[in-house]
Formats: C-alpha cells, sequence, structure tokens
C-alpha cells in the first residue's frame, strides 16, 4: 500500500487525560516546596506553559516555586530549591511508591485513543510514532501496558532534547520512514508542540509539516477557556485544533496533504 504520511502523536494531553496525574503532581510539588503557601491551578500551569519553553513538568514545578519566592520579596539565588529533591517529590506523587509497578496517580489516567483508530491510520497507510516529554517507562506504560501496543516508534525524554527542540520528532521520522516526501503531523498539546514543528520546518523546508492541536480535557469544561486555548494553540502554528485526538480522521489528513 501506497504511504500517504506520518502521524507522530504527543502522549500526555493527548492520548491519556494528565489533569488529574501530572498536572495534580505539579500542583502537589509546588505545594511542597512553598511550604504549603501556594498551590497552582490548572490555570496557573496553563499560563505557564504558555510561553512555549515548560515542557518538562519537573522543571515547570520548580519555575513555578521559585516564582512564587519571587513574589514574595526573595531572591531566586536565596531559595536554595533541591532540584532532585523535588524531581523525587514529584515521582513520589506521579509514579507512586512503587517504581516497578506503578501505584500513583499514573494509574488512574482516563485513555483518551483506541487501538482501533490507530489500526484505522494504519489501514490507509499512515505511519504513526510518538515523541513525548514523559520518560520513557511512563509513556511505555500508557501505550504499552494501557493500550497494549508494541514494536513502538517512540522518542521519550531520555531519547532526546526537551520541545521545542525538533530534535526528537526526526527521531521519530527515522524509525518511521525518512522519505522527505512524506508529510509529517506532530499532534500536541501545548504551545510547546507546536513550536516543535516550525522548528523542523526551518531546518527541513522541503518537507511538508503540519501542526495539529489537541485541546486538553482540562480546558474543555468551559467554552471560554476551549476559545482561548484553541486560539493560543493558533498563534503558536497550529493548523488545526481538535477537541479530541480521533477527529483527526484520515480525511482530515488527506484534505490537509492536499492543501
Amino acid at each position: 500500500m501506497k504511504r500517504q504520511g506520518l502521524v507522530v502523536f504527543d502522549i500526555d494531553g493527548v492520548l491519556r487525560d494528565v489533569g488529574q496525574s501530572y498536572r495534580r503532581a505539579i500542583a502537589d510539588t509546588v505545594e511542597q516546596f512553598t511550604d504549603n503557601q501556594y498551590r497552582p491551578t490548572l490555570s496557573d500551569m496553563d499560563e505557564l506553559k504558555s510561553e512555549g519553553v515548560w515542557n518538562n513538568d519537573w522543571e515547570a514545578s520548580q519555575e513555578l516555586v521559585y516564582r512564587y519566592w519571587v513574589s514574595q520579596g526573595r531572591e531566586r539565588e536565596s531559595v536554595g530549591l533541591d532540584y532532585q529533591a523535588l524531581v523525587a517529590f514529584f515521582q513520589s506523587r506521579y509514579q507512586g511508591t512503587d517504581t516497578e509497578n506503578f501505584n500513583g496517580y499514573i494509574t488512574t489516567e482516563p485513555l483518551l485513543v483506541t487501538v482501533e483508530y490507530l489500526q484505522g491510520l494504519t489501514d490507509e497507510g499512515i505511519l504513526w510514532g510518538f515523541f513525548s516529554g514523559a520518560t520513557r517507562a511512563e509513556a511505555k506504560y500508557a501505550l504499552e501496558y494501557r493500550l497494549g501496543l508494541s514494536n513502538l516508534a517512540l522518542v521519550a525524554m531520555e531519547d532526546a532534547p526537551g520541545k521545542p527542540d525538533p530534535t526528537g520528532l526526526f527521531q521519530v521520522i527515522e524509525k518511521l520512514d525518512p522519505d522527505p516526501a512524506l508529510p509529517v503531523f506532530y499532534v500536541g498539546d501545548t504551545v510547546a508542540d507546536m513550536k516543535t514543528v516550525e522548528g523542523a520546518r526551518a531546518e527541513q523546508p522541503e518537507r511538508l509539516w503540519v501542526a495539529i492541536g489537541i485541546l486538553p480535557p482540562h480546558v474543555q469544561e468551559t467554552s471560554e477557556r476551549s476559545q482561548s486555548y484553541s486560539e493560543r494553540l493558533q498563534s503558536a502554528g497550529a493548523q488545526k485544533v481538535f477537541k479530541h485526538v480521533e477527529n483527526l480522521t484520515v480525511a482530515e489528513i488527506q484534505a490537509l496533504i492536499e492543501g
């Protein structure tokens, strides 16, 4: 079958709902390291991530802690934040107390995609893979343990620089099919994801790059938040924004390829 293109998915907020897992772990961590003085809301986290450089949730947690203490009149240098202690605390909430058999917030995440959807892409000659800022173990938990996928074309935190650096996206493409004639869709839920496509386009302008935005479930509680978040993704380069990843149908993909 003739190959039509490549679709690379982010995982968090796209394939699994992390509003009460990663985001909850951020809130717990910031609260812990601000001496229970400040617990960021989901809107606070979205505002930070809209800056496009806080894709790593450990670093996002650290930044929110710093910004709180600065707002209280302290200098960053005087905070004395132990980054490794912060990461360990975060992981104790997200992965849980058993790093071999997760028992933390990760175990409660609703899935946002079905194997049938992915198989439907395959049936139409559309190859797919994953580029995520999650650790490899956390990504594989969703993809292998929860969805039952195998032979993954996956690039995770340990494998490449963080987004919006497009290196990881290029690595997934190499695993799938490096043919520059094949268009590439990157499907994500953050400004950093959209900027990753911009970076890839700048480095490889000969290929068709398409940035697809997905509204994570937590922003869909009101039409106002959905609209605002959608506009933010579009401003960052999203060519289309969907409420659900499976709205990116084969027909939508073909229409975007044809222009």
